[in-house]
């Protein structure tokens, strides 16, 4: 259910309505356990998720109440430990866009299975990937790499993975 006005236009608790609009660092926490699966292709794919607005494409996260809900976009910081990585894959009907806060992310633009530019991308860096193009990501560094995650849905469709990502055929189960 996406915010509403309702208790706002009707005269509701301004302060409790205010309260529902904040997420604090304090409050989130970082979940592995959402892209876990992930981790049968390999260990590198294990990252954590740190959800503010909305979920994301790849979880069902309607219960976490801490959790500020979407109405157009879903917000979540990913953290990368040294060597970790997103591996290959497509969101067909929305743009996605990655800024960088700590570390280093190496962004990979894939054309099918042998065409592929990467750019690494530093503090305050951002790279938006429109619908339909394939990205990967990787920390290369010695230390967690944190990065936003913007993605221009409520609820994204669950993302694809070509042929040639390591994730191609993995499944929740």
């Amino acid at each position: 259910m996406p915010l509403t006005t309702t208790a706002y236009d009707n005269g509701g608790d301004l302060s409790a309505y205010t309260d529902s609009l904040i997420a604090t660092k304090d409050s989130r926490v970082a979940d592995f356990g959402t892209l876990s699966f992930q981790e049968k292709a390999g260990p590198q794919y294990r990252r954590g998720q740190i959800r503010y607005v909305g979920s994301g494409a790849t979880g069902n996260h309607e219960s976490d109440n801490r959790i500020i809900p979407s109405g157009g976009f879903t917000f979540s910081n990913m953290l990368l430990p040294p060597g970790a990585e997103g591996p290959a894959h497509t969101h067909h009907d929305v743009e996605e866009a990655f800024f960088v806060l700590e570390g280093e992310v190496k962004v990979g633009i894939h054309r099918g299975p042998d065409e592929a530019e990467y750019r690494t991308l530093g503090y305050r860096d951002m790279i938006v990937v429109p619908a339909g193009v394939t990205r990967s990501l990787k920390n290369e560094g010695d230390t967690d790499a944190l990065f936003c995650v913007v993605i221009g849905t409520q609820k994204p469709q669950v993302p694809t993975y070509p042929e040639y990502s390591p994730m191609h055929g993995v499944t929740r189960d």
